[in-house]
């Protein structure tokens, strides 16, 4: 893991300079950030350990997608770790200086996977998990196969590449999305966000998919790390409620092994 410390930003100006629109996602994309960005906010220091790549954190290895948010705590868990916070990741994407990109100030999906066509993918054989329409979907590279993207705190493949979950610590009062996730980085596809802070709040803690992954934080200096997002933790949520909910969120057995296992499928055990 790699030790994050330093002051998380809570309103960041990312002013953008050159930009163009995405119909397809209903989004315009930045591509190049004036430098450098500003915090306009209070400031909020950090300190944590964070995984150098997504789940397994195995360098070489595919991040392991198809598993929805409790699925991701247990991963997490069982490592004597946790689901990275939002405010987290985007620290350890943006680095010291606050940067739009871990690179810098332009997009560049040549360094950070992106821009790849879109893979029209049959959902029912998603939801079905069907091993073959999930291996027809997947563009993505193994872990730390990018070498220009990393982040001033050395963590690797942060946007772009498989999108990735994260806890929320966001309350969105009067909307129907207030989740304890949120989805961050951006996965391969054209016209998607791609940079280190934008989050997407619409999916629930049920949602899995084909380019989704995650990483793993904990607490530094040896302090007990709870396995409990922060917002179950705000409702009192035992972490065995977490554990029956990664267990009955598909009607396929929850799959414990990671990429790289024996046996290993990205469909689930049979």
């Amino acid at each position: 893991m790699v030790l994050v410390e330093g002051d998380y930003c809570l309103e960041l100006e990312v002013r953008c300079l050159k930009q163009w629109y995405a119909p397809q996602n209903h989004l315009f994309v930045c591509e190049h950030v004036a430098e450098p960005t500003r915090c306009l906010g209070p400031r909020r220091h950090q300190r944590f350990c964070i995984d150098r790549y997504e789940f397994p954190n195995r360098p070489g290895v595919r991040p392991m997608v198809m598993q929805n948010f409790y699925q991701a705590q247990v991963h997490c868990f069982g490592r004597g770790k946790r689901v990275c916070t939002e405010s987290e990741w985007t620290k350890a994407c943006e680095g010291p200086q606050d940067k739009p990109f871990p690179y810098g100030y332009r997009r560049d999906p040549a360094k950070c996977r992106g821009d790849r066509p879109y893979g029209f993918p049959d959902k029912t054989k998603v939801l079905e998990r069907d091993a073959g329409e999930l291996e027809r979907l997947w563009q993505g590279v193994p872990s730390g196969s990018q070498p220009e993207c990393v982040s001033d705190y050395g963590v690797h493949d942060m946007p772009g590449n498989a999108d990735e979950l994260a806890a929320s610590e966001t309350h969105r009062l009067g909307t129907r999305s207030d989740w304890d996730n949120v989805t961050t980085g951006g996965p391969w596809y054209h016209g998607v966000r791609n940079m280190c802070r934008p989050k997407i709040y619409s999916h629930d803690e049920s949602f899995a998919y084909y380019y989704l992954s995650w990483r793993c934080c904990a607490e530094a200096d040896g302090k007990p790390t709870d396995p409990r997002a922060p917002k179950q933790i705000e409702r009192n949520m035992s972490f065995a409620r977490v554990q029956q909910l990664a267990e009955h969120s598909w009607k396929l057995p929850f799959n414990p092994l990671v990429p790289g296992d024996p046996g290993y499928s990205p469909a689930g055990p049979r």
